[in-house]
């Protein structure tokens, strides 16, 4: 892992949303894992995760993966399909996202979620273009 890698994830960890969420996420060269524990609090009203949850543990992914091949600004994400397969109620929720496809200005990653027993229960994909927001500590991209 290099200190690109580290950076982005104290980055990704700094996010007030994550306080909420409480994931794990561990990055390398064009990849990214994701774990989160499943909590009640998460739940739609039929006891299984909302769908959001899923959106945000694929998109998160992809995303990192992509930025971990871009060293001096901040990716967005300009379009992201996701197909939920199967719900999930306990245990930990695993996102492990891709890049596809690297071009100079736009870029394409890929995301599977599985369950705590490696099952897949959604997929997605989505395209990542460059902004023009400097990769930097007012971010909270630093060691």
């Amino acid at each position: 892992m290099t200190d690109h890698h580290r950076k982005l994830e104290n980055m990704y960890l700094s996010a007030p949303i994550n306080r909420f969420y409480a994931p794990t996420l561990h990055i390398e060269r064009g990849k990214a894992e994701l774990r989160m524990a499943i909590r009640p609090e998460f739940f739609h009203a039929a006891g299984a995760m909302h769908g959001s949850v899923y959106f945000k543990a694929a998109d998160d992914t992809a995303f990192f993966a992509v930025n971990s091949l871009v060293e001096d600004v901040f990716v967005l994400t300009s379009s992201y399909t996701i197909y939920l397969l199967r719900p999930i109620s306990e245990g930990v929720l695993v996102a492990q996202g891709t890049v596809v496809h690297a071009a100079r200005t736009t870029f394409v990653a890929e995301s599977v979620l599985l369950d705590g027993e490696g099952k897949q229960i959604g997929r997605g994909s989505g395209t990542f273009v460059r902004s023009k927001t400097p990769l930097s500590a007012d971010i909270g991209y630093r060691l």
